[in-house]
């Protein structure tokens, strides 16, 4: 906190100040005894009516009455990481949406909408990499009533968390009556260690995993992947869509997509049960340039902690590495504290976290059969 000459707190942040990172601190009216402050680090998205919203990394947004500010200074954006892949959010941002494409979509300036007859909201959502070219207002309303006329709810993908993010957004949505509905956050990691980080590949060795590499997601593959009712659509989706219009392919031309498979009856104390047609496990890679994306990575409930999801993951970054990759990324909801410990010891860290905000019901145009 900035401190006077005279050693008192100084509130040195102004309205001038919105759109940038700030630290403060304020009084806590009815806190627990003995607790005067809380403090707030964050982007400051709003200062109205006497109240700052400031939004933290992980979208959250505190509201400080001006009146209880006892500091406050503006700091400097989030420290670059200090392990993994420098990258950019936008460059993340695009090569997560070419991993998961959506089967139609439209320009709105540089925003995408994106539909898949609701398969995932990440290929469901708008996503705003820019200027939509026309006021907010409109083009909410655009939005709204793209997704009502396929008979979607309409949810729009924000990030907090990294250089270039999009705190504001978020926090508009939020004051307009937009639900944040899901919170995740996209890892970054080297990609030579995820390849060493499973069993020995000939599957020769002790703890030896044989896992079967794809270009198609088969009735196996199908059957262990958690999501139900698995559509035509879906199959698009999983499996590369169409090129998104204006977008942009990897170095190669369109991302390259691969799917793994460990044949049941792998894994486990016994070896599992090898009359099961459903696999031991499962995983998807997209390589794209430089990125290797995971997703998809899933093990029999029985056959967990047995090495599985290394073994998939090892043998996916290693055709990634063959063909030309050397970093890599992946997607993990903020409460899965299974898969963070799994991923941080592969070497994988938190870049940014991203959010699917929901459009207000009110906000469907009406008769438009909207749900």
């Amino acid at each position: 906190m900035e401190i006077s000459a005279a050693g008192r707190l100084e509130v040195r942040i102004t309205t001038a100040d919105v759109g940038k990172r700030v630290s403060v601190r304020s009084l806590i009216e009815h806190g627990p005894p003995g607790e005067r402050f809380t403090d707030v680090v964050g982007v400051l998205t709003s200062w109205d009516s006497g109240v700052l919203r400031i939004t933290r990394k992980n979208g959250e947004s505190v509201l400080v009455r001006e009146s209880a500010l006892v500091a406050g200074k503006v700091v400097p954006s989030a420290p670059a990481r200090r392990r993994g892949p420098a990258a950019s959010y936008e460059e993340l941002a695009r090569v997560a949406a070419r991993a998961w494409q959506p089967v139609e979509s439209e320009r709105l300036g540089d925003w995408e909408l994106r539909a898949a007859a609701g398969f995932t909201r990440r290929a469901n959502s708008v996503l705003p990499l820019g200027d939509p070219g026309v006021p907010l207002d409109e083009a909410l309303t655009t939005v709204c009533r793209w997704y009502a006329e396929r008979g979607l709810p309409a949810y729009v993908q924000t990030a907090t968390g990294a250089e270039g993010t999009q705190e504001a957004l978020g926090a508009e949505l939020e004051r307009r009556g937009w639900v944040r509905e899901v919170t995740a956050e996209l890892w970054v990691g080297a990609l030579a260690p995820v390849a060493d980080a499973g069993p020995d590949p000939s599957g020769g060795g002790p703890g030896g995993v044989d896992v079967l590499l794809s270009r198609e997601a088969d009735e196996g593959w199908l059957a262990r992947y958690q999501r139900r009712g698995v559509s035509e659509v879906a199959l698009k989706v999983l499996g590369g869509g169409t090129p998104v219009s204006g977008g942009e392919a990897g170095s190669g031309g369109s991302p390259s997509v691969w799917f793994a498979t460990v044949p049941a009856g792998h894994g486990g104390p016994e070896g599992g049960t090898p009359g099961d047609a459903v696999p031991a496990a499962i995983g998807r890679c997209v390589v794209d340039g430089r990125w290797a994306g995971f997703a998809a990575v899933e093990v029999d409930p029985a056959l967990r902690r047995h090495g599985l999801a290394s073994a998939v993951m090892a043998a996916l970054a290693r055709r990634a590495l063959d063909e030309g990759a050397s970093a890599a990324w992946l997607q993990v909801e903020d409460d899965n504290t299974a898969a963070h410990a799994l991923y941080g010891g592969m070497g994988f860290a938190a870049h940014h976290a991203y959010h699917h905000y929901r459009a207000p019901r009110s906000s469907a145009p009406a008769g438009d059969g909207a749900p």
